[in-house]
């Protein structure tokens, strides 16, 4: 076992998914279609749990399948601890004119009660982030938090994010 403070990421080839070594035996990878029902289903209950909302199972379904099946939207990536989902993130896309190139936006983390402090989250944060300074488009990472989801603001603190920089505003359609 490796003594780092970071999960460390060994990859076998180019279409593996990423293992990391560390902190736990877990593996990251992009999801697929294989992975929609757990993916909604953590939708589901981190709506519920952090903004005490309950979603419609079906358009939460299609609004996931959707990115499943168009890359352009976003993408869902997933980490896997003894051969099981327990934590989903999903990625869009902001274009950064001041930048040239991709801003990608981490959105819909969840990782289950049974696998929290135990470094998933952390090791999913970390192997995006391998992805996206593989990406030569890529020109960082942004989040969105919910002001009083104080445990996640820590976790994204102690992974080296900044919230000091923006604030989010939104406007949404009811529907």
């Amino acid at each position: 076992m490796l003594n780092s403070q970071f999960p460390i990421f060994i990859r076998g080839g180019p279409l593996s998914p990423w293992i990391c070594q560390g902190m736990n035996n877990a593996t990251y990878h992009e999801a697929t279609l294989n992975d929609l029902g757990t993916i909604v289903d953590f939708q589901v209950a981190m709506a519920l749990e952090t903004e005490q909302l309950r979603l419609d199972r079906q358009v939460c379904t299609q609004g996931v399948r959707a990115v499943l099946e168009d890359p352009k939207l976003g993408r869902y990536y997933v980490g896997t601890l003894n051969g099981n989902v327990v934590a989903s993130t999903l990625i869009t896309y902001e274009w950064s004119d001041w930048r040239n190139g991709l801003v990608w936006w981490i959105q819909s983390v969840y990782v289950v009660a049974s696998a929290r402090r135990q470094g998933i989250y952390a090791g999913l944060y970390r192997y995006l982030q391998g992805l996206a300074n593989a990406d030569t488009h890529v020109r960082g990472i942004r989040l969105y938090v919910d002001r009083r989801n104080n445990p996640a603001q820590q976790v994204y603190t102690r992974l080296g994010m900044n919230g000091e920089h923006y604030q989010v505003f939104e406007w949404m359609k009811d529907f």
